[in-house]
């Protein structure tokens, strides 16, 4: 165990449910390694976490790992590690313990009374982030959905004031409302509508996808931090901010780009996958990742010069397979090559990945290699083809010219003949899409 003791004064409030609310915020950190974990690995992951509170806006002052066989289902790390945590916690002046596990709401109460202060698991603290950084309606609707499914079990005989927007890590309230006294079927009413709202949201980005005709779509995805929006801001001269903290893209920017090959692409900035990324935020982000879903084709980055970049891509990876796009055309663009520890590293990475692209975006390094990536597939992966409909069938029409680049379209005795150029993939989809037209 390590701690840092600090001698800043600590100005405490409390708010209606009856957390500590402190400004600044002093966290300590707390890791398990189990059986089959590895304890250099779970440092690496405090490390993480730790970069995760400084984006929640507090400062870590101690951290601690314990060995467990398996987890206490009454304290997660045991009463005993639990008592030793809050003699940590009292010398460092700690207000908040945030644990790098998921916790269930035993177990958060159960520690909140050992500890004797807030305690945020890994899922509130991203939570807690996202609510920070949400601007747009889309985004703030999506964080209060996920933030009140996250929160509905945890409740304790109904629901308490939580009566601020703004302050320490994992007690705020909905985003937009100041005070909340809800009970569990009002909460669930709340979702309902939320999910509504959230609905309407997504039809009307779905007719904006629907209206981008004539152009590829090409979503960067990759880790949090990656460097997408420095790679999307390079490829299209965009001046969208970029941080070195985690999270920084929220909702999805959309770009046109004209290649050299005389073609248009739209390129997406969206929201960066993280390790353990709560299941609620993925089902409430659903709609920016359908940015993804509705691509062409992935730029898949990758910050190379992190000593876990290849777990990293496997976990993004994973979510791109949960999303059913493991099968879909990717350049991997191996980033920050600037920052490599060695030209030795660099090496290596590239002789794993042959296919990726090496890159350092921040400086303007191997983005025509990227723009020949992309022209390169985009010639192999696209193909002239025909289709003929009813005149009348304007569902079947209006579908073609928004999947694909209508190049030409003949009307003549009561059908249309449409040649259109489009991705194999979404030309498979649309055949069998006005296939099922013609049929009804």
């Amino acid at each position: 165990m390590k701690y840092r003791r600090r001698a800043a004064p600590i100005h405490r409030a409390e708010n209606g449910d009856g957390h500590l609310l402190v400004r600044p915020q002093r966290a300590v950190l707390v890791g398990a390694v189990f059986p089959a974990g590895d304890r250099d690995q779970i440092s690496m992951h405090l490390d993480e976490l730790e970069r995760l509170t400084q984006s929640a806006g507090a400062t870590v002052v101690g951290r601690t790992v314990q060995d467990r066989k398996k987890v206490d289902p009454a304290y997660f790390i045991g009463k005993g590690k639990a008592e030793e945590v809050a003699g940590v916690v009292r010398e460092c002046q700690a207000d908040v313990v945030i644990f790098d596990d998921d916790l269930s709401p035993a177990q958060n109460r159960n520690l909140s009374e050992v500890l004797g202060v807030q305690v945020v698991d890994r899922s509130g603290l991203i939570l807690d982030i996202f609510a920070r950084r949400a601007r747009s309606r889309e985004a703030k609707t999506q964080v209060e959905l996920a933030r009140l499914n996250y929160l509905l079990p945890r409740l304790r005989g109904g629901w308490t004031h939580l009566s601020r927007q703004e302050g320490g890590i994992g007690v705020r309230g909905g985003i937009g409302e100041t005070q909340i006294e809800l009970d569990r079927r009002a909460i669930r009413l709340r979702i309902h509508r939320l999910e509504e709202q959230l609905e309407r949201i997504e039809s009307a980005r779905r007719r904006r996808r629907g209206g981008r005709k004539g152009a590829v779509k090409i979503a960067l995805v990759g880790y949090t931090n990656a460097g997408k929006t420095t790679v999307f801001n390079a490829l299209t001269r965009n001046q969208t901010v970029v941080e070195d903290r985690l999270f920084t893209t929220l909702d999805p920017v959309v770009r046109r780009v004209r290649l050299r090959m005389g073609r248009d692409i739209l390129l997406t900035d969206t929201v960066g996958f993280i390790r353990k990324l709560p299941h609620h935020l993925v089902a409430s982000f659903r709609s920016t990742l359908e940015e993804a879903t509705d691509a062409d084709l992935l730029l898949h980055v990758v910050d190379v010069s992190h000593p876990e970049y290849e777990e990293q891509m496997r976990i993004t990876e994973q979510v791109l397979a949960t999303l059913e796009l493991g099968d879909r055309p990717t350049i991997l663009v191996l980033n920050k090559t600037d920052r490599a520890e060695s030209l030795a590293w660099t090496d290596r990475a590239a002789r794993l990945h042959p296919e990726a692209v090496l890159a350092a975006a921040g400086m303007g390094k191997g983005l025509e290699l990227i723009l020949g990536r992309i022209e390169e597939l985009m010639q192999k992966d696209t193909i002239e083809d025909d289709v003929r409909l009813r005149s009348s069938d304007r569902e079947g029409i209006s579908r073609v010219y928004a999947l694909s680049e209508v190049i030409k379209a003949l009307y003549h005795d009561g059908v249309v003949d449409i040649t259109f150029r489009t991705s194999r993939a979404r030309a498979r989809a649309l055949l069998a899409s006005v296939t099922a037209c013609e049929a009804g």
